[in-house]
């Protein structure tokens, strides 16, 4: 099998696209600052196929960013995903989008005992997770409320990085450990969903195409308004 894969990121507000030829990155769109997956997406892998000088019929396998984050960006991105795989015939790899964030951080700087990413949540709720230096899950994804007390046991023996839209807001909670890093850089991308994406098409590792869902994490709750008395 080729290796040419086309990679979607739609987990938080920045829409990204990229295609890769194994460890080769062939050519990247992605742009932040607002929820427009739906007007972006399709216009950002047209101009990628364009930039990289091939066609859909010549990606290999088809790549997503399956959570969690934004209900509606995952919903958008692996929906586009899957259509792609059903009218191309191609299989559907999906990576865990803080994985791939935490290897994204790993390129910038190796030196952190642990890594954190943190995606925006609601008041003081981020999903995160840990990762080591070998992109290896050290502890499991969670949706977690971050006070002063959160990550003690992590923080009183490594240097770990905090990074991703939800690490501004804790940082005013976790700022004072001299064991805390924040950084900017570490933001969800394309480019590093296909890195992980490369080495499962290699294992075979591929999703049912017709069962897959991203993975929210928490239920979407919508609320209806009051009605007035």
């Amino acid at each position: 099998m080729g290796k040419l894969i086309l990679g979607i990121e739609t987990a938080t507000k920045i829409c990204s696209v990229a295609i890769s030829d194994g460890d080769k990155l062939l050519a990247i769109k992605e742009e932040g600052g607002e929820y427009s997956h739906a007007e972006k997406l399709n216009g950002f892998i047209a101009e990628c196929l364009t930039k990289a000088g091939i066609t859909l019929k010549d990606i290999n396998a088809i790549a997503v960013s399956k959570g969690p984050g934004s209900y509606t960006g995952l919903r958008i991105g692996v929906s586009t995903a899957k259509g792609l795989c059903y009218s191309l015939n191609k299989p559907l790899i999906s990576v865990d989008t803080l994985q791939a964030m935490a290897l994204k951080m790993k390129s910038v700087n190796e030196s952190f005992g642990l890594y954190c990413p943190m995606i925006d949540a609601r008041r003081m709720e981020v999903f995160t997770a840990f990762y080591n230096q070998q992109n290896e899950q050290k502890k499991s994804i969670e949706a977690k409320i971050i006070d002063e007390n959160s990550f003690s046991e992590e923080l009183k023996n490594n240097q770990v990085v905090f990074f991703g839209d939800g690490a501004k807001k804790c940082k005013v909670v976790l700022g004072d450990n001299e064991n805390a890093i924040f950084s900017l850089d570490g933001l969800p991308s394309a480019e590093f969903i296909n890195q992980i994406a490369s080495e499962k098409l290699k294992n075979n590792q591929l999703e049912n195409v017709a069962y897959f869902e991203p993975y929210y994490l928490k239920d979407f709750v919508t609320t209806t308004a009051k009605k007035l008395l």
